[in-house]
């Protein structure tokens, strides 16, 4: 049937690159994926219809060639993301070519394109004569962007790109602008223009049409001194005097040339308003998104008033002062700035009553006519701007009760108002809080102060000095002048001298400027317990913190550790990155140690033996090994498996705090802690991290108090090992604990040891020697009271019975199991065990019932947060669900199953959940689908891989065959 005259949606693929990379196919966005591969996509866009050899592309986009050839990965997702279903790959709309890919345009829509189209409509328009049109088109044109060209993305093609985007930008711009000069629309390019002149280096075309629509607005003065800056700047700067055409304009404002000047429509010169903003110096960076917000529209019919807070030395002042700049024209009646030396070293803190004389000064109030008392100066103060729009900086605040008497009155007026506080008795429209500067950004503002051939000389050293300074604007400034006063010095020397904690905030001092300075005067405005809790931060043995480690800390309750953090935050000393997460930053947290040096010795190991205390009692609450392993203490902020497991998600890097306690000299709590998180981290997949807080741990044992430790780390190793299949290094291991269990007596880690090399035994497939010990394990268990071992051993013989088709008898073990861990209340116990009798119950038939127990096990393992036992029961709950006759059930377990499947999960369960998602496939008429995860299989695990999984693909793929054959 047609269309019946209606009109068929548009299809086709659209590309937006000026600006962040995105795609949609009609009205459907689509999803490109990471930022390599979008800057891959990139390279083929921008060259359509040209065939980008492979070479190229991994030139262009890596500074040095992947591990790996990922290209083929990144266009193959590409296409899936980019083609219609269905589409064939020759068809598809990148196109394999010998030795390399070609973006097929034909029918694809590409903003750059559109940009082009536009400009060439704008710039007939001003050859005609036509200045109306053509300004509103080159307006059009310049809307078409919307950020930085291909914003994020990597590589040396990209970053081509975008330079030659931008400058086809500026000359858009410039154009616009000169056509509305000789309209006569002078304050329209005064506006726009005034914050571009203002950045670092300045751009000499856009200052000399700045120049021109002052004059023609009849502000000569001020065009000339426009010429003065930039030259200060350039001279400066890059040592260069201003080029020809600036010096022209300059000479034409002094003879007052208008026909040089291309202004037809002089104006006579306004009223003189005052403004004493400071001049603005050096490039913003870093803080596009802060400076949007506050140069947005006000209120026209209110006072608009913005609030700027962050952590000392993070450019509050700077960004209000340019934001100030941009707003003065939308201000007519002036723009005031006021320095209230809230945090000022050697000033008192302006009060509100000589700032309001000051003010009433600005505004023509003589000093006989001012009164004396606050809430009468206040009431001059808004009388006298009842009928003014004025613009007012209110700097280095000290409180909200400070700034509230000097907020004017008159509608449309804009205040932006400056402090380190946070400043909540304050009424404001919009707030912005400042911290670090974003990596890149850092670096940029190093290689503009220093010199960016100087800064790309040393690329990494420019990346550490970066960080060693926080990326605080303030601290990057001063190494940056450092360096610019010491030409000898390379960044690395910088980097050397700053590595230290105990010289970084010295080193970050240049004449009356200093972060130590800073952050002293922070610290001296807190209440005495803000400055014992800001101390003690300084032992924290994490970046983030919580109340629950705060008050472990200071010896208080939560809620009081909560109070503490809550005004450190709003004295912008400490961060909060998430809800009742905190931290500080890095320049901050230097400042804090430092105190924390100078607390009393036994203050200071009493809240280092609470904190690691805490951390210790969390990892023995989350972990299953039960009280035969761990004494538990009663009472504590846990109160189970699961609130403990959730605090240590959000703790951060757990192998850092046990070396921390190490540092500490803490050797029995760094090594327990390493014990108690084992279990934990292996549910999680997290096997890395385990290891490396084991291997920290281990060399203290010999020194321990505690003598089991010796053995216990040593099985605690070797089960890391296991649980992520890598056998041998398990073996030798468990070895080890053995012996050192029966040298110490230890029954209940030779218990564990010698479990450990049964199990090793049983996946090995030495089942005679598994079975003896496992009955051996079991007889130890019983005789230690471990429970958590007693349950590994029942599930080993029942893998065993079932594996020799003996499955009631495997299901009469798992019963047993059952009870267990029903018994001890312990959750993840009990999902291990209804995964094996889900699995029992899924060889024999009983799928509903194999079901039951295989749903029941993936909520259990959730909340318990076991990544690989969730994974394996969802795999197999899938393969119960598809016997059942539910085919999209099971393809949604099974896709889940494959999703929590991680770098760190062993191949054989990755395998397993391919295998039965292949065989979903096959079920639901998909060969093809089917056959990529048997391949997948084949070829990862190998010919002497896992021998029941490549059984399995194998017999996948003749099922595949046989199916492609009856079609």
């Amino acid at each position: 049937m047609g269309n019946e005259g209606g009109i068929m949606p548009d299809s086709r693929l659209r590309f937006e690159v000026l600006g962040p990379l995105r795609a949609w196919r009609g009205e459907t966005r689509l999803d490109l994926g990471p930022v390599r591969q979008q800057a891959v996509l990139a390279a083929l866009l921008l060259r359509p219809d040209v065939t980008v050899s492979h070479y190229e592309l991994t030139d262009g986009l890596w500074e040095r060639p992947p591990e790996s050839n990922v290209l083929p990965v990144y266009v193959r997702r590409l296409r899936q993301c980019l083609d219609t279903a269905g589409q064939k790959p020759k068809d598809s709309v990148i196109v394999s070519d010998r030795g390399g890919y070609r973006f097929a345009g034909g029918g694809v829509r590409l903003d750059v394109a559109r940009l082009e189209e536009v400009a060439v409509v704008a710039a007939a328009a001003e050859e005609a004569g036509d200045l109306i049109t053509a300004v509103d088109t080159f307006a059009d044109a310049l809307r078409l962007f919307h950020g930085e060209p291909l914003t994020g993305l990597p590589g040396a093609f990209v970053q081509g790109e975008r330079r030659r985007l931008e400058e086809r930008k500026l000359l858009l711009l410039r154009r616009k602008l000169r056509a509305q000069l000789k309209l006569g629309r002078f304050d329209e390019v005064i506006g726009e223009l005034s914050a571009l002149v203002s950045a670092d280096p300045p751009s000499e075309p856009l200052a000399a049409l700045l120049m021109r629509a002052l004059y023609g607005g009849g502000r000569q003065a001020e065009a000339l001194e426009v010429f003065t800056d930039v030259r200060e700047r350039l001279v400066e700067q890059l040592g260069v005097e201003p080029g020809e055409e600036l010096r022209q304009v300059q000479e034409a404002v002094l003879r007052g040339d208008d026909a040089l000047l291309g202004v037809t429509q002089r104006r006579e010169a306004s009223r003189r308003v005052r403004n004493e903003l400071p001049a603005t110096n050096g490039e913003l960076v870093g803080r596009d998104r802060e400076f949007a917000l506050l140069v947005e529209d006000g209120d026209p019919e209110a006072v608009t008033v913005d609030a700027v807070d962050g952590v000392p030395g993070a450019g509050k002042t700077t960004l209000a002062v340019r934001a100030a700049h941009r707003l003065r024209e939308s201000c007519p009646d002036g723009a005031l700035f006021v320095d209230l030396h809230g945090y000022t070293e050697g000033r008192e803190p302006v009060t509100p009553e000589r700032a309001l004389r000051r003010l009433l000064r600005a505004v023509g109030v003589e000093d006989g006519a001012m009164p004396d008392d606050l809430d009468e100066l206040a009431a001059s103060w808004r009388a006298a701007t009842a009928h003014l729009k004025v613009l007012l900086v209110l700097d280095n605040a000290e409180s909200a009760g400070q700034v509230r008497p000097l907020l004017p009155s008159g509608p449309g007026s804009r205040v932006l108002v400056t402090s380190r506080r946070r400043l909540s008795g304050l009424d404001a429209d919009r707030r912005v809080s400042l911290g670090a500067l974003g990596l890149e950004a850092a670096e940029r503002l190093l290689g503009r102060i220093v010199g960016v051939p100087r800064a790309e000389g040393e690329r990494f050293a420019v990346r550490a000095l970066a960080g060693l300074c926080g990326r605080l604007p303030l601290a990057l400034r001063i190494a940056g002048a450092r360096l610019q006063n010491r030409p000898m010095w390379t960044f690395k020397d910088l980097v050397d001298r700053m590595s230290d904690d105990e010289r970084r905030l010295g080193e970050l001092t240049a004449e009356d400027r200093s972060v130590e300075v800073a952050l002293r005067l922070s610290y001296e405005q807190l209440r005495p317990a803000g400055q014992r809790a800001f101390a003690a931060l300084g032992l924290s043995p994490t970046p983030e913190f919580d109340r629950l480690s705060v008050a472990a800390l200071l010896d208080c309750s939560s809620a009081e550790a909560e109070r503490q953090l809550e005004s450190l935050v709003d004295a912008s000393l400490v961060q909060e990155p998430a809800s009742g997460r905190y931290r500080m930053h890095d320049l901050v947290a230097v400042y804090a140690r430092r105190l924390a040096v100078e607390m009393p010795d036994d203050v200071v190991e009493a809240a280092r033996k609470r904190v690691y205390g805490l951390y210790l009692g969390a990892a023995r609450r989350a972990s299953e090994w039960g009280v035969a392993r761990f004494p538990l203490e009663s009472g504590g902020p846990f109160t189970g498996q699961r609130d403990a497991s959730a605090w240590l998600d959000a703790v951060g890097d757990l192998p850092e705090v046990v070396s921390q306690a190490a540092e500490a000299g803490l050797d029995d709590i760094a090594c327990s802690i390493a014990e108690g998180l084992v279990d934990y981290l292996a549910r999680q997949q997290r096997y890395h991290e385990s290891r490396t807080a084991l291997q920290i741990a281990l060399p203290l044992a010999e020194r321990a108090e505690d003598e089991r430790l010796v053995s216990s780390l040593r099985f605690c190793l070797g089960y890391a090992y296991a649980t992520q299949g890598r056998l041998d290094r398990a073996r030798g291991w468990f070895d080890d604990a053995l012996r050192a269990g029966q040298a110490s007596g230890d029954r209940g880690v030779e218990a564990r040891a010698l479990g450990g090399l049964t199990m090793v035994d049983l996946i090995a497939g030495r089942h005679d020697l598994a079975g003896l010990g496992m009955r051996q394990v079991m007889s130890m268990a019983d005789e230690a009271g471990d429970s958590w071992l007693a349950e590994r051993a029942l599930s080993a013989l029942a893998f065993l019975a079932y594996l020799n088709g003996e499955h009631e008898e495997a299901l009469v073990h798992l019963g047993r199991a059952r009870d267990l861990s029903e018994e001890i209340g312990s959750p993840g116990m009990l999902a291990r065990v209804l995964c094996h009798s889900g699995t029992v119950r899924l060889e024999i038939g009983a799928f509903a019932e194999a079901a039951l127990d295989l749903r029941r096990s993936v909520q259990l393992a959730e909340e318990t947060t076991d990544g690989l036992l969730v994974a394996t029961s969802l795999a197999r709950l899938g393969a119960a669900e598809l016997e059942l006759g539910n085919l999209g059930e099971a393809f949604e377990l099974q896709r889940r199953a494959l999703t929590a499947v991680t770098e760190e999960t062993i191949v054989g369960m990755e395998s397993e959940i391919r295998n039965r998602l292949g065989r979903t496939h096959l079920a639901a008429g998909d060969p093809v689908a089917a056959r990529e995860h048997f391949e997948w299989v084949l070829t990862t695990i190998g010919p002497d891989g896992d021998p029941q999984q490549r059984a399995l693909a194998l017999e996948g793929l003749d099922l595949t065959r046989q199916w492609v054959h009856r079609r």
